[in-house]
């Protein structure tokens, strides 16, 4: 007898509006999250309650404001197309959760059970493509909390998905959608990721991030097989990218963005914006792999401030490659990923 599956996909997260006390909400739950501010907690309340929030909340609101639609978040919105369009291929409920604000995965598992009492499986797939414990772990550990605190009642495995870093399926769907922009005459590709805290990459040797914050790591990494390192795994997506649209080294690079604090990876994306047509560059195309919705950080910070920045320091064109979002090639790796994929799973008491 065929088992009875369900797809969940899971994203970062988005306020509810564009108010003020909407973000303000939404901020408290995402800097709060110890995987994100890895403070113990009277610190992290200190920090985030007394300062960051009551500061950052009007200006994010405003940020918002810039993206938000008719239809509301653009990442919220981006998600439940992507729901959709694998509706469209494949016969198993598919719902949708977030790591921070709505809807949560409570909400999410009760919608599969609705459709479907007598599951057996349910696939949680995290939209991330890299591991970090600030989004891959936090957003894992989240879904596992609920599922263990409640397997009384939910009676299906749990399967989550790994990160998708080098998978050819995703490879290639990341080339196909940058791929039509690439036609056009540029000077430089710039790829950035979402910055994290060196200290996070807790996989690694200590003692030697310091020194080689921004760099690529090595064979002489000693991570066994570079396991969940972040920095790793950015540059080998780089690397199989730059390789599958057959792009010279001296045509892109790769930095950071969204950085809270010292001691994040470096180069800074703002800070190389700055630079470089300082530096001769003054047509470029830039792309964030880390993301494949759309959202504040693509849409805003990148679309938005970024093309400001650069033109403001002497830049003459800047074109910001869309994520994946609901591209077709996509919609068809997700289901591919999701099916090849064989990750422990967390068997129901």
């Amino acid at each position: 007898m065929q088992k009875k599956k369900a797809l969940l996909l899971m994203n970062l997260g988005s306020p509810d509006s564009t108010s003020v006390k909407d973000v303000r909400r939404y901020l408290n739950e995402f800097l709060m999250d110890p995987r994100v501010i890895d403070k113990p907690w009277l610190a992290r309340f200190l920090l985030v309650k007394g300062i960051i929030t009551p500061f950052r909340a009007p200006k994010s609101a405003h940020a918002y404001q810039t993206i938000w639609t008719k239809e509301g978040s653009p990442l919220i919105v981006l998600t439940k197309q992507l729901q959709a369009a694998l509706k469209e291929l494949h016969d198993m409920p598919i719902e949708i959760t977030m790591r921070y604000g709505n809807p949560h995965p409570k909400v999410a598992f009760e919608k599969l059970l609705q459709q479907a009492p007598d599951l057996d499986e349910v696939i949680l797939f995290p939209l991330y493509p890299h591991y970090a414990m600030s989004s891959y772990e936090t957003a894992v550990e989240y879904v596992k909390k609920e599922y263990e605190e409640n397997r009384s009642r939910y009676k299906f495995t749990l399967t989550v998905v790994p990160q998708f870093f080098n998978h050819p399926e995703y490879i290639q769907a990341m080339a196909d959608a940058m791929r039509p922009y690439l036609q056009q005459e540029y000077d430089h590709l710039l790829f950035s990721y979402h910055g994290i805290p060196a200290r996070h990459l807790h996989q690694c040797d200590q003692e030697n991030i310091p020194n080689s914050v921004g760099k690529p790591c090595s064979e002489s990494c000693p991570v066994s097989q570079h396991q969940n390192c972040y920095r790793y795994e950015v540059y080998e997506t780089t690397r199989l990218l730059t390789e599958a649209l057959r792009i010279p080294a001296n045509k892109y690079s790769v930095s950071f963005q969204s950085r809270l604090g010292k001691g994040w990876l470096e180069p800074f994306t703002d800070k190389r914006l700055e630079a470089m047509p300082g530096e001769g560059i003054k047509k470029l195309l830039i792309v964030s792999p880390a993301f494949v919705s759309d959202c504040l950080e693509t849409l805003e910070e990148l679309a938005i401030g970024g093309k400001e920045s650069f033109i403001a320091a002497g830049g003459e064109s800047y074109t910001f490659i869309p994520c994946m979002n609901t591209n077709p090639t996509w919609v068809n790796a997700i289901g591919n990923i999701a099916a090849i994929t064989k990750p422990a799973a967390i068997q129901a008491g």
